[in-house]
């Protein structure tokens, strides 16, 4: 495959503290993105019993569920138009765009007013407020990647993006807490009435902070001083790249079938299948956001020093072996104590597999079409396998009467991706 070349130029030096800057822009407004994107699963129950009542438990689950998938149908569309933005005007202008659609729809999705209020009307608020939600995320992932790893010196990108899934990991750890505050502080009534509305409405009121540092950051001097810029990058990736597209493509797979199984639908699961308190799943869901926080730059470094094809293989084939046993172990001992176990354990593993994946991109597309391509790629895999996996598996247990349908899941997506990440091209200070 063709190895990036053009991050490699020659580029006016950044300093230290210019790299620290877009390492905690990067963190904190990728971290809220990913918060206000992702709480909505955490209180897929009560939305569902809110939004689509239906008289039947199931439908109304499947229907919240299947409203959460909506939102990545527009992911490519937003991945496609932003990444193209994000390439030929700016990182700095793409980020900063992302972040208030996100604000916008998590400010639509916090003051909806319910089914019981205003009918029909409540439930197609939501999916508005999803597909926009959607079309900004599909963005961040590209813009984010471009712009830390045209920071970061060549032998630190995989430290440098490995940010980006730790903040993911905040994301997780702040979602996890703020579900754990108000279903413990709360009665029941007032959590169903209004409680679970404040994470959507913390959401709304840090947009703007993230808007702010994002649109006080600093160019990147790779895309300041390329002189080599395309007039379309989709159709040089469609023409240039599709080994590169398709490489990454597998590779994403299992990164967001980890992301949404594992983590974002463990809540659910502990109240639906495991019958614990919904408590339980929050505070489970705030070890994996820590581990992944903690690990993720840590597995970067190591990936920076040894190389990223053995970590990226080497998480997936644990990942695929160990995704039976411990959802085995789950249901044979539901409690907070076995979700706690469950929960860090694929926090590590998870940091080991996504902490080197983003510097592995970087090195298959060159600056000119880096957000582009990552976008393609990566909003195309997360559509498909993560978007509707929710909705996949509660059907999946529902149908079959089996509870280790997210495992059968996480194995298929691991074996496929182990393949993708034998494909991978270290960098060429490795291979000298």
């Amino acid at each position: 495959m063709q190895a990036n070349t053009t991050l490699d130029t020659m580029v006016a030096p950044i300093g230290a503290s210019q790299r620290r800057r877009a390492i905690v822009a990067t963190v904190i407004g990728n971290g809220l993105e990913w918060f206000d994107f992702t709480v909505y699963s955490f209180f897929a129950v009560i939305i569902a019993k809110l939004f689509f009542p239906t008289g039947n438990e199931l439908s109304s689950l499947l229907l919240a569920v299947a409203t959460f998938g909506v939102g990545f149908f527009m992911r490519p569309v937003g991945g496609i138009v932003i990444g193209i933005y994000a390439d030929r005007v700016g990182r700095k202008a793409a980020l900063s765009l992302t972040i208030l659609l996100m604000a916008a729809g998590t400010t639509l999705i916090g003051i909806a007013p319910t089914y019981e209020q205003v009918g029909v009307f409540a439930p197609l608020l939501i999916v508005l407020a999803r597909l926009l939600q959607g079309f900004s995320a599909g963005g961040e992932m590209g813009g984010a990647t471009a712009f830390l790893t045209e920071y970061a010196p060549e032998r630190e990108r995989a430290y440098y993006s490995s940010w980006i899934q730790a903040s993911i990991g905040v994301a997780v750890l702040l979602g996890a807490a703020v579900g754990t505050f108000v279903t413990a502080s709360l009665p029941v009534e007032a959590l169903n009435s209004w409680g679970w509305r404040l994470p959507f409405l913390i959401g709304m009121l840090i947009g703007p902070v993230g808007y702010y540092i994002r649109h006080h950051l600093d160019e990147t001097p790779t895309f300041r001083e390329a002189k080599d810029k395309v007039e379309s990058p989709l159709a040089e990736v469609l023409r240039h790249y599709p080994r590169q597209t398709a490489a990454s493509f597998s590779m994403v797979i299992l990164w967001t079938v980890c992301t949404y199984v594992l983590l974002f639908y463990m809540p659910t699961y502990a109240v639906k299948v495991l019958k614990v308190p919904q408590s339980s799943g929050f505070i489970a869901g705030m070890v994996g956001g820590l581990a992944i926080l903690v690990f993720a730059p840590l597995v970067g470094r190591l990936a920076d020093r040894f190389g990223r094809r053995k970590l990226l293989s080497g998480s997936a084939l644990l990942i695929f072996v160990l995704a039976w046993p411990m959802y085995v172990y789950i249901n044979l001992m539901p409690g907070l104590f076995s979700l706690l176990v469950f929960q860090f354990v694929f926090g590590v593993l998870i940091a080991g597999y996504t902490g080197p994946i983003l510097a592995a991109f970087a090195e298959l597309f060159p600056a000119k079409v880096l957000s582009t391509g990552l976008s393609v790629a990566y909003n195309l895999a997360v559509t498909i396998f993560g978007g509707f996996a929710s909705f996949i598996i509660t059907w999946l247990i529902a149908a079959t009467g089996s509870t280790m349908a997210p495992a059968i899941y996480v194995m298929i997506a691991a074996a496929i991706s182990f393949a993708g990440t034998l494909l991978v091209r270290e960098p060429a200070y490795l291979r000298d």
